[in-house]
């Protein structure tokens, strides 16, 4: 039977690849993305790996740059959803493709789509921005990271 209690303090017991983990994601948040894009990218993937204490996290710190809540809540169909860009929608599209890789197609046709809204360097930060939130949701479902109170 399984359980949702915490299984192991992993930044505790791995404290230099947390620090080192820790220390990519400070650089992700002063990409040349944005703040709101690194977090709008953060908060997405983390619904679809159903990582409950970034999901947390990364809605919180999206309403204290203000943020509207519905807009938040409309983030899974940001398809459909009025309250997105253009090249927000582009970098969520490419964050939703790159995490379910074994499902998804990253074919030269969604690169280039990715192109018209960023440049190399931004298409680099926005890999590195989509690799970082992957292994924090790895970890944190895996070792069952509780939501803080």
């Amino acid at each position: 039977m399984s359980t949702h209690a915490p299984r192991i303090a992993y930044h505790q017991l791995a404290p230099k690849a947390f620090q080192a983990l820790y220390n990519l994601s400070n650089i992700v948040h002063q990409s040349s993305l944005g703040k709101r894009l690194v977090d709008l990218v953060l908060l997405r993937v983390s619904q679809i790996n159903g990582c409950a204490f970034c999901i947390d996290m990364h809605w919180r710190d999206l309403v204290k740059q203000d943020a509207d809540p519905r807009e938040l809540n409309t983030l899974p169909g940001w398809r459909e959803s009025p309250f997105f860009s253009e090249r927000e929608k582009a970098a969520l599209r490419w964050a939703e493709i790159i995490t379910a890789t074994p499902h998804s197609d990253a074919s030269d046709e969604e690169f280039a789509r990715l192109q018209v809204h960023f440049n190399d360097a931004e298409i680099a930060d926005l890999g590195f921005t989509i690799a970082t939130i992957n292994a924090w949701n790895l970890l944190n479902v895996g070792f069952r990271n509780p939501v803080p109170a």
